[in-house]
């Protein structure tokens, strides 16, 4: 159990992440957060004593979502100043931040009650990346079943266009074109047509919710305007067109997806991203054992795969590793990513082969 020692530094591990993403507005308010969080407010109370792991938590971009929430509101001095983009020093930005979390102490409180819903459809170029490299052994059709789709921007895949080191796929005429900075090998110059998209989330998001909508973008950093920018886009995309989304609990609901009949020729994937670290550990060896089970029936005429963009936090990166069956092989690294997608890496063969190893720490 974690001690309030731990609970602050959680904020400095944060701010350090921030640092490697180009996030400095983000950095400063969470140093400031960990230096001047006490026991005058009931929210300085929760952290401080939380009784969990405070980084895989995610405690600190709880507590961040509801002060960019507040921010975006306006009509505070004092958050305006504390989101300028023009640095302040350490003194400054202690005093806004204590003033502003004893201010709005009992609307940040319940902002602690849940992790996250980080939701960036640029995250779709490094699991599209992985879908490539499906695509190039199995065929162009595939059929996604993703768990923690939180409001389903994800499950926008096969509607948006991809330009990945020169490889495109999707429509040509997607409102949302998704072209990070492209690094290293191109990725297999397949075409992936989606019959299909499903989703699962614990706690699903409905966008067209504008208070949903609203909680969303407060999770998006506030240096960040591109992806502010893009997660309206692909609000607008879902509003539109729909996706399917259902509410329940990812082991469960992959075993009764791996369980349905599968069409010839298309290839049923498993994706994620950023949420292998909040299921618990019975839970991610369900789905473990659920997709060997499943992995040792697939036939070359129904393959399986399974697609993950996970955290490596000790590098500051993600990484793209996908798995495919009939094969004895294990997960092959194939990409490196940022965490909003920014840039993709690809790699070169022999790929790394070896399962994710999950380490310790919250991403956002």
């Amino acid at each position: 159990m974690a001690g309030e020692q731990e609970n602050r530094a959680a904020f400095e591990v944060q701010a350090q992440y921030c640092d490697a993403m180009a996030a400095p507005v983000t950095a400063r308010i969470s140093r400031a957060l960990g230096r001047t969080l006490d026991r005058t407010t009931k929210t300085g109370v929760r952290v401080l004593d939380w009784a969990g792991e405070p980084v895989a938590d995610a405690v600190v971009l709880r507590l961040i979502g509801g002060v960019h929430a507040l921010f975006r509101r306006g009509g505070d001095d004092d958050l305006a100043r504390l989101f300028a983009a023009d640095a302040l020093d350490s003194a400054r930005t202690d005093a806004l931040i204590a003033r502003i979390v004893a201010r709005y102490d009992a609307q940040l409180l319940p902002w602690l009650d849940g992790p996250p819903q980080t939701n960036e459809a640029a995250r779709s170029a490094g699991l599209m990346t992985g879908l490539l490299h499906v695509a190039a052994r199995f065929g162009p059709r595939i059929e996604v079943i993703e768990i923690g789709s939180s409001a389903g921007l994800n499950l926008l895949i096969g509607r948006m266009r991809f330009d990945l080191g020169g490889v495109t796929t999707g429509p040509v005429d997607s409102p949302l074109t998704i072209r990070p900075e492209w690094r290293g090998p191109p990725p297999p110059a397949a075409q992936v047509e989606v019959t299909g998209a499903r989703g699962v989330d614990i706690a699903p998001v409905d966008v067209a919710d504008p208070r949903a909508a609203e909680r969303l973008e407060a999770y998006v950093w506030a240096d960040a305007a591109e992806r502010q920018a893009r997660l309206a886009t692909a609000i607008a995309m879902v509003r539109g067109g729909g996706v399917d989304l259902v509410q329940g609990d990812a082991p469960e609901w992959v075993e009764a997806r791996l369980a349905e009949p599968q069409a010839d020729g298309v290839t049923r994937v498993l994706m994620h991203s950023v949420v292998w670290q909040y299921l618990p550990a019975a839970g991610r060896e369900r789905i473990r054992a659920a997709m060997a089970a499943a992995g040792a029936r697939a036939t070359p005429e129904r393959p399986l795969a399974w697609v993950m963009m996970e955290p490596n936090r000790d590098l500051h990166r993600h990484e793209v590793r996908v798995q495919c069956w009939p094969s004895d092989a294990a997960m092959q690294l194939v990409a490196l990513t940022h965490a909003h997608g920014a840039w993709v890496e690809g790699l070169a063969p022999p790929y790394e082969t070896r399962d994710y190893v999950m380490r310790r720490g919250a991403y956002e």
